[in-house]
């Protein structure tokens, strides 16, 4: 079960195909049987999620994003699309690393707000609109650099080839000024959150003024239609998110490692495609959390749901939550093998 898992779930190998390996094994096992299969073991594993998730709520600095999938019978248009949101821990030290997939059939932010009701802290995020009804004294938007950079690089893509060689063009000059943050990052790691706060203040703080007053200064110099001009006025508006990181050490500048997550997901869907009901997305979610997770804690998925799903039904029906701690990634390092 636990091989079937880890081969859907991070080595994108759809149903059929393993389907189809299974036949060649001599090994009579339909699509539907192992689709089932997954189906009854998001059941048995979804205290284990939802315990997950309370711990999640907890930490003070989380990230998020989302991709779409197709949702065949979810009740809706053909081409309506479904989306399979991502929340992790998302600070520099993040002592328990925690990665969380979930199914939802929109994209408006009240599924958001409900997945992360009692959280208190940072939340990271892209400029996606829909995460500013999040935002509230509890909840403190943070926004990725990353993005604010990379507007700037489809600025300079977009230019005739010679025009890219200006050095001091706009999307050029951006592009430097950027850099210099980044490299300031660069430095500062390996620092303690306290000294990585200072520094930002001392050196990261003055580059951001910089940056923002040639945001400002070029704004009326730039078509609001043109490459360079969205990058600017997407800079400007994003500013106050953009710029928390220095309020934090433990903060990091850009929603990279969230990306970085979901992309395991993006990556089966090409293979997969769809899910056929929202009862296998709203699974899948789970196993791909678990599997994640397990990554994120530098274990081996395959030991680690294979000693979950022996050891987890010893524990009976009736348990507390806290129950589920012994079986916790960072709780079992000394069982699991490590990821090679």
């Amino acid at each position: 079960m636990a091989y079937i898992i880890v081969a859907k779930f991070m080595d994108s190998l759809p149903l059929y195909r393993q389907e189809t390996i299974f036949k060649r094994l001599s090994i009579d096992l339909s699509r539907a049987t192992l689709s089932n299969w997954m189906l009854k073991v998001a059941e048995l594993l979804m205290p284990f999620y939802d315990r997950l998730h309370e711990l999640l709520i907890l930490q003070k600095i989380l990230q998020a994003d989302e991709t779409t999938l197709n949702v065949i019978q979810d009740g809706r248009e053909t081409k309506s699309k479904s989306y399979m949101w991502l929340y992790h821990s998302g600070g520099h030290e993040s002592e328990h690393p925690i990665v969380l997939y979930e199914y939802q059939a929109t994209r408006p932010g009240a599924h958001e707000a409900n997945f992360l009701q009692g959280f208190s802290g940072h939340l990271q995020v892209d400029g996606y609109a829909g995460y500013h009804a999040l935002a509230s004294d509890d909840c403190i938007l943070v926004g990725c650099m990353a993005h604010a950079r990379r507007k700037f690089d489809e600025a300079l893509k977009a230019l005739p080839k010679e025009s890219r060689k200006n050095k001091m063009g706009m999307a050029q000059t951006a592009l430097r000024k950027f850099a210099r943050l980044y490299a300031l990052e660069k430095q500062f790691k390996g620092l303690t959150i306290e000294q990585r706060y200072l520094l930002r203040l001392e050196k990261s703080k003055p580059l951001l003024e910089d940056l923002k007053q040639w945001c400002d200064n070029n704004l009326t110099k730039t078509a609001k239609d043109s490459a360079i001009g969205k990058a600017i006025r997407y800079t400007i508006n994003q500013w106050d998110s953009l710029t928390r990181y220095i309020d934090d050490g433990n903060i990091q500048t850009n929603n990279n490692a969230a990306e970085r997550h979901i992309k395991p997901f993006v990556i089966g869907r090409k293979n997969w495609l769809f899910n056929q009901t929202p009862r296998g997305a709203n699974a899948s979610a789970l196993l791909y959390s678990l599997v994640q997770t397990a990554v994120a804690n530098n274990l081996e998925p395959f030991d680690y749901l294979k000693y979950l799903l022996t050891a987890l039904p010893k524990l009976g029906r009736h348990y507390k939550p806290e129950a589920l701690d012994q079986f916790l990634p960072w709780n079992l390092t000394e069982k699991i093998k490590p990821l090679k």
